[in-house]
């Protein structure tokens, strides 16, 4: 099961490099994105932060990975913003700019967080004050190594870039 998982949830980390890439360049250079994309970036952002919270929950509550310490910290940035977003989405504030802003700046710590996790699970940036004191994991451990590159906090900085640039999009509209 973790093998399909992981596959999975590799696959979507890619599509959303894919879209992130896409997102970034028609930002940056003023392509015309398809007015699909452009009228539902707010709903790309829920999906991608409905699909990050379910992946995290897989990972700790079906396959049993313990969390660590930085994915602790993650889960503060990504699991709220399912409410907001949602919020966002179909609630009564529907298209509300404060709920937008909201999930925009937890985005974007949310994806320092993720990146310096990252980094540490590569071994460039040491471990430090992170190591395991015994009730935690390591967050140097690795769980999965999808695809030769793909670990968790890749994962979910992925997740968080992508809610980053489609709520900028949205925003921008």
């Amino acid at each position: 099961m973790a093998q399909s998982v992981n596959f999975i949830f590799g696959f979507l980390t890619i599509l959303a490099h894919v879209m992130v890439l896409w997102l970034v360049f028609s930002w940056l250079f003023e392509f015309k994105l398809p007015k699909f994309i452009a009228a539902n970036a707010l709903m790309l952002a829920f999906a991608a932060v409905l699909l990050a919270t379910l992946g995290s929950l897989t990972y700790s509550e079906v396959l049993g990975y313990a969390p660590c310490k930085l994915c602790w910290i993650q889960r503060i940035f990504m699991y709220p913003q399912v409410l907001i977003l949602g919020l966002a989405l179909f609630g009564k504030h529907k298209g509300s700019r404060a709920l937008v802003d909201t999930s925009l700046v937890l985005s974007a710590i949310g994806a320092v967080v993720a990146l310096y996790h990252y980094l540490m699970q590569l071994g460039i940036i040491p471990e430090g004050s992170c190591a395991a004191i015994g009730y935690s994991v390591s967050c140097a451990e690795r769980f999965v190594l999808q695809f030769g590159y793909i670990t968790i906090p890749l994962m979910a900085f992925s997740a968080f870039l992508l809610v980053t640039f489609a709520l900028l999009l949205k925003r921008k509209e």
